[in-house]
């Protein structure tokens, strides 16, 4: 009997004219968007600046994507230099291969310049981008899915992934295999809700947020990576992915109590971007930097009718002042009239 199963797609391009639309790539930019959406919506709740995330994210995006590759060309070698492979596929990035470890250690060089440039301190903006870090992963992992890529092993469940495809050598694979792509999408979004919870719970800062997002990736990436079929190295019959897992966990776990003692709570939201101000008063319009200065539109306006307002107040009439002292005058001379000197 038949089982049901995820099938996957016949292909992972669509041709627009001349201009190919590579569901990889697309998955991948989206990702981004989302990702630089929350991190500002997360960052002005902070404190800080509506544009800082996406202008420190024009630093760290490249990086990243640079990162990532290098990552999987270096512990992939195999496909790309041994004898019979062809080394300018290590630039067809498209293609799929991006390692996340690689990503988020170059990405996070990116983030750092970008911080600098701006005066903002780098945990701070890594607490707020973390979630929206998860939800790209989330919507990255369905590039696998185009590319019918990194899929478990076979299996009979009634989510299994139909795979019919012809490797590069010409071997046609076909049959149901653990679909870890949705796996791991589906974890990233819990992870995703977890630090969001746990930062509005316990209001994490200096970092921590971040950590929390790795260590609880990590967990996640360990047992996925064990269904995982695709080819790689392995140490002490562990993957090589599984064992970066373990490392990049521990780090994360130690970094987490340790700050969590040292610096418990969150920055202060008027240190943590010290240009806000400056950007914001640079998207607002003349007419409302005119009423925000000291002697401006606003003031001179205020001080005109406080002006008026103590004339009305005089005997209740408009321009008391001026008639008091009319009166006051005439009273004197009056006087002088009836007694001369």
């Amino acid at each position: 009997m038949d089982i049901a199963y995820i099938p996957s797609p016949s292909r992972g391009v669509l041709e627009i004219g001349p201009v190919p639309l590579r569901a990889y790539a697309f998955c991948i930019i989206l990702g981004v968007v989302v990702a630089v959406w929350l991190g500002s919506k997360r960052w002005v709740a902070r404190g800080g600046g509506k544009h800082t995330v996406g202008d420190i994210a024009v630093w760290a995006v490249p990086f990243g994507l640079v990162g990532g590759r290098l990552y999987h060309v270096i512990t992939d070698h195999q496909l790309y230099f041994d004898e019979g492979k062809n080394p300018w596929n290590a630039f067809k990035i498209w293609e799929g291969g991006l390692g996340i470890w690689g990503a988020i250690a170059l990405g996070a060089v990116g983030a750092w310049i970008g911080a600098r440039r701006r005066g903002v301190p780098l945990p701070a903006y890594a607490d707020a981008i973390a979630p929206g870090i998860a939800l790209a992963q989330a919507l990255g992992r369905w590039g696998n899915w185009f590319n019918q890529e990194l899929y478990g092993r076979e299996t009979t469940l009634p989510w299994g992934l139909e795979i019919t495809k012809t490797l590069p050598g010409g071997e046609k694979i076909t049959g149901i295999y653990h679909p870890t792509f949705l796996y791991e999408s589906l974890w990233c979004v819990g992870v995703a809700a977890l630090v969001i919870w746990a930062d509005k719970r316990f209001t994490l800062g200096h970092g921590r947020a971040f950590a929390l997002y790795v260590a609880a990736y990590t967990v996640g990436r360990f047992w996925i990576e064990w269904l995982r079929i695709d080819d790689a190295h392995h140490i002490l019959g562990l993957r090589l992915n599984d064992w970066v897992a373990i490392l990049v966990f521990l780090g994360a776990v130690a970094y987490f109590v340790i700050v969590g003692k040292k610096r418990p709570g969150r920055e202060d939201p008027a240190s943590i971007d010290p240009m806000a101000d400056a950007d914001e008063r640079a998207a607002a319009g003349p007419a409302d930097r005119a009423a925000d200065e000291p002697g401006g539109t606003a003031d001179a306006k205020t001080g005109d009718e406080s002006d008026e307002k103590s004339d009305e107040k005089s005997d209740g009439k408009p321009g008391g002042k001026a008639q008091d002292a009319l009166a006051e005058k005439l009273d004197k001379l009056e006087k002088g009239a009836r007694n001369p000197a």
